[in-house]
């Protein structure tokens, strides 16, 4: 199992690569192509994947602790078994992923594109999916309590048996042109 640690990797090809139980600690990786790499079983501890390419890439299984992958494109990633604990997955592409093994709560997912996701089931408790793109995403099932929703778009979302607190009920009901008054 190779490991890296500290590394600061800019603008690599990695097309292919052969990284599986790769293990990286507090690396950053900018600009980066993993397309079609294969990284399963790989675990990142405190690394940043920085507007890296991930089309086609293998990570089943993979663990991203505390990582950051903003501006990343996961969109045709294989994500299956991911487990992501915490971190700042903001601006990231995972279009048409199916996330519903993957936990993503506490995760910062501002502004990120989960336009056609399924995440059904998908524990997001207290994931700030601030501005993120949600249309046509499926959340039947998820837990969203104390996520942060400002700015998405509720209305028309597939929210059938999600977990909502008080404050999220009152922000779908808005969405949907009720005059909420709580007095």
């Amino acid at each position: 199992m190779e490991e890296l640690i500290g590394e600061h990797v800019v603008g690599r090809d990695l097309v292919r690569a052969d990284l599986d139980e790769l293990r990286t600690t507090g690396c950053t990786f900018d600009a980066c192509d993993f397309t079609g790499a294969q990284m399963c079983g790989s675990v990142h501890i405190r690394s940043a994947f920085l507007n890296c390419r991930f089309a086609g890439a293998n990570l089943a299984t993979a663990r991203f602790e505390g990582c950051k992958l903003t501006g990343s494109d996961l969109a045709t990633a294989k994500l299956l078994a991911i487990e992501v604990e915490g971190g700042d997955w903001s601006y990231v592409n995972l279009r048409l992923a199916d996330l519903r093994t993957v936990r993503l709560a506490g995760v910062r997912l501002l502004g990120a594109d989960l336009r056609d996701c399924d995440l059904r089931a998908v524990d997001l408790r207290g994931a700030d999916l601030s501005e993120a793109e949600l249309r046509g995403a499926r959340l039947g099932g998820a837990d969203l309590r104390g996520a942060e929703l400002r700015a998405v778009e509720l209305a028309g979302l597939d929210l059938r048996g999600a977990r909502m607190d008080l404050t999220q009920c009152v922000l779908l009901a808005e969405s949907l042109g009720v005059v909420v008054d709580l007095a």
